[in-house]
């Protein structure tokens, strides 16, 4: 298998498609200590959330709930990974990152950071709780 290409910033090239397998392929080229903080994200979600939808949409995995749209988003940048969560101004405590949209919060993640696990599964289970964004289906 041909390894995917790297995008601007380091972020794997998969291409649109639903499934777990699209996000493991991307996940699975996160060059770096990127690809274990994938693995990791991915399966705090996994554990957190019954029944998760995946899908790579926009070169980046999405997830969500079946008929409540996607909640969460990653994306690889040169120094960072950055987590969108698209409702995330209902999340409590909120999460660090502001955004132009008034509804999503970011959590940018850097090399040597320590990730709260407790609380990144904390907000994962409130934002998989509430309806989520359905746009880019």
């Amino acid at each position: 298998m041909r390894r995917p290409k790297l995008l601007s910033g380091g972020n794997p090239q998969i291409a649109k498609a639903d499934g777990d397998a699209p996000v493991q392929a991307y996940i699975a080229a996160m060059p770096g200590w990127k690809r274990d903080l994938g693995e990791r994200l991915d399966a705090i979600i996994w554990r957190n959330v019954s029944g998760v939808r995946k899908a790579v949409k926009w070169n980046s995995p999405f997830y969500g709930v079946e008929g409540q749209g996607w909640f969460l988003s990653f994306h690889v940048f040169t120094k960072y990974v950055k987590v969108a969560f698209f409702k995330g101004a209902a999340l409590r405590p909120l999460p660090p990152g502001a955004s132009k949209s008034e509804e999503t919060r970011y959590l940018d993640i850097r090399e040597g950071d320590e990730l709260d696990e407790a609380q990144f599964a904390a907000w994962v289970k409130q934002a998989a709780a509430i309806p989520g964004w359905s746009g880019g289906r």
